[in-house]
């Protein structure tokens, strides 16, 4: 130990580089430095802080990133994104600008000033998750007790298990069941049962802190929250002298990895999976009259499902098959009573279209909501795919059509009303129908699978970034730890994709064909994620190998647009499907998400018809998609 000031140094390491993400050229994105634990000398002052600054400060002055406690004004989130392009949805409504300018305000904030430095008390230490990836260095990633995730911290000269086993010195770190990699951090002194159960946080972890945590670090918190119980007996049995069990170079017992930094515990993530299954594509879907008994009534949807998972459908049917797809006719209707739905909803619609139509301008000026929506609409309507002839020109009727089924929507869901993005969802279905009523309830039924997408809270988005990260840490830790260290974990460059269904990343005439697929709901109702996965395995050499930062990886996906081959990405989405379902080891999380959880409780009872699904699916795409076609017939087998 040495005195700085007023302060005991107990550990220090140096060659510690913060990457900052910073997008300028004028600035360093990796900037060298020292970690160190400090103490103050006057006991009372509580437990020591963790500190990093810049090689050029030396340690002589006191760090420009202060630590602070909740003050009720500890500054603003901008909501002005400028990534030096345009993102086009492209990460959640507000992404913090370089952190040199962002205070971040919140129950344990980190407040970041003109330099790049922080201290942080272990008391507000909430987790410290350690990563590496193949032929790369190890680097820690922390994260407050107020949610707030610090820049990476890049070991360059190793030293990572020697600050570990110095701050378990002063806290308890205990790895989370759900990944060895991820250590949650508890008091020295909660060791007693009473004291114990303090750290379990049932009742006093505050709901705005939980969501707070939620949306910065989703990762941490969630795993954290399940691991809780379980950490509270795994510390209550360890003896005290050894806070966590290490393996050390020692120990003749186990053999060395060549992975591992030397004297450092083996820490694995990810699943055991064999290899992708070969999957097959098939011709579109192009009869459908044979499908229909004597009354019109469809014999076998669910052939015509897998069939329409396969390959699609030919265009000249969409128009029909669409409806029954969005709901808009039931399966089991005839023809007969199709005729009289379409007649019954075209009363309705119009019904609901006059009540805008005939709002006077006088009214509109005091009915701030419609007005609004009118005005986000009539910006959206004029530049929604315009290079289609259907939408092309001034003055053109599908504009026009766009505009009142829109308008009529708000009437039909004035909650929701219209959120940017719905045009891009529309334009689509009403190229297909070719008809303003077929349309509007064809819109509703696809509504009835996305509307969470466009809620104000974003809640349904923020579940989906999560329940995509969680796949794509069992499909590929080493993707998912390159991305942890460019402060790209939480997957927002994917918000786009998942909102609107991948409409701004394929041509037209390959999103009739995504979407029909994903109407299906076959294999798994995410099969929209295994999408993204698809997408971001055919990235990964890319995104490894070019040593992206935050900036370079959200302009490279964005860049993407018209790029991708469609029927590579479904096949690839299938694979990874049927990959995943055959793995015997698979994680809950991992088959909850995928659908395949089925309750102890009820294994008896329901039968798994999931499974089931996916078996014909392993067997047609094993037979290949010309046997499928050709068993294809008027009744179910």
């Amino acid at each position: 130990w040495r005195i700085l000031g007023c302060q005991e140094l107990i550990f220090e390491k140096e060659g510690v580089y913060l990457h900052t993400n910073a997008k300028r050229s004028n600035q360093d994105t990796s900037i060298p430095g020292f970690i160190r634990i400090v103490e103050r000398v006057r006991k009372s002052a509580g437990l020591p802080a963790l500190e990093w600054s810049p090689l050029e400060d030396d340690g002589r002055n006191a760090p420009a990133v202060l630590y602070s406690k909740k003050d009720g004004d500890g500054g603003e989130e901008d909501t002005n994104f400028d990534p030096g392009y345009e993102p086009d949805w492209a990460v959640i409504s507000t992404v913090k600008k370089e952190r040199e300018h962002v205070p971040v305000k919140s129950s344990g904030a980190v407040c970041f000033s003109g330099q790049w430095a922080f201290s942080l008390p272990l008391s507000e230490l909430y987790s410290l998750r350690r990563s590496r990836f193949s032929l790369g260095r190890n680097f820690l990633v922390l994260t407050s007790r107020g949610g707030h995730p610090l820049p990476p911290l890049h070991f360059h000269r190793g030293g990572t298990r020697e600050l570990l086993r110095a701050l378990q010195r002063y806290i308890i770190l205990d790895p989370s069941p759900l990944d060895g990699r991820l250590f949650l951090a508890y008091p020295q002194d909660s060791g007693t049962l009473p004291q114990s159960f303090d750290r379990l946080q049932f009742l006093d972890d505050g709901g705005n802190d939980l969501v707070s945590r939620f949306i910065h670090d989703p990762y941490a918190t969630t795993f954290g929250g399940f691991s809780k119980v379980t950490n509270f007996f795994r510390a209550a049995l360890r003896p005290p002298e050894s806070p966590i069990h290490t393996r050390t170079p020692q120990d003749p017992s186990l053999p060395p990895q060549p992975d591992e930094e030397p004297g450092f515990e083996l820490i694995t993530c990810g699943v055991e999976l064999g290899p992708k299954p070969d999957v097959t594509r098939g011709q579109p879907l192009d009869k459908w009259e044979e499908f229909l008994d004597s009354e019109g009534r469809v014999t076998c949807k669910e052939k015509i499902k897998e069939l329409v998972f396969r390959g699609g459908i030919t265009h000249s049917l969409r128009k029909e098959i669409w409806k029954f797809l969005l709901g808009f006719y039931p399966w089991n209707s005839t023809a007969k009573e199709r005729e009289d739905i379409l007649r019954v909803k075209t009363d309705e619609y119009f019904r609901m279209k006059v009540q805008w139509k005939s709002v006077s301008e006088e009214q509109e000026m005091r009915n701030s909501l419609l007005r609004g929506y009118r005005s986000l609409i009539e910006r959206d309507v004029n530049r929604t795919d315009r290079h289609n002839t259907f939408f092309s020109g001034n003055d053109n009727p599908g504009l026009t059509l766009l505009h009142d089924v829109l308008m009529t929507y708000c009437m039909y869901n004035f909650d929701l009303g219209y959120v940017q993005g719905m045009s891009d969802l529309l334009s689509p279905i009403l190229f297909v129908t070719q008809n303003e009523v077929e349309s509007f309830w064809c819109l509703t039924g696809f509504m009835e699978l996305v509307h969470q997408n466009f809620e104000e809270s974003q809640e349904a988005m923020k579940q989906q970034l999560l329940q995509l990260s969680i796949l794509l840490k069992a499909l590929d830790p080493e993707l998912c730890d390159f991305l942890d260290s460019q402060d790209s974990g939480s997957l927002c460059f994917c918000f786009r994709w998942l909102l609107i269904w991948f409409k701004r990343e394929f041509s037209f005439e390959d999103i009739l064909t995504l979407w029909e697929v994903l109407w299906t709901r076959l294999p798994c109702e995410n099969f929209h994620l295994l999408i993204a996965c698809s997408i971001l395995e055919s990235q990964r050499e890319e995104l490894i190998g070019s040593n992206h930062d935050f900036n370079t990886i959200l302009k490279h996906i964005n860049e993407l647009t018209m790029k991708l081959d469609l029927q590579s990405v479904l096949r690839g989405a299938e694979a990874i499907y049927l990959q995943l379902f055959l793995c015997k080891e698979l994680p809950v999380m991992v088959k909850q998400v995928l659908g395949l959880y089925v309750p102890p409780s009820s294994e008896e009872e329901s039968p798994d018809s999931q499974a089931s699904e996916t078996q014909r699916l392993l067997s047609q795409s094993q037979e290949g998609a010309a046997a499928s076609n050709s068993a294809c017939g008027p009744s179910c087998s």
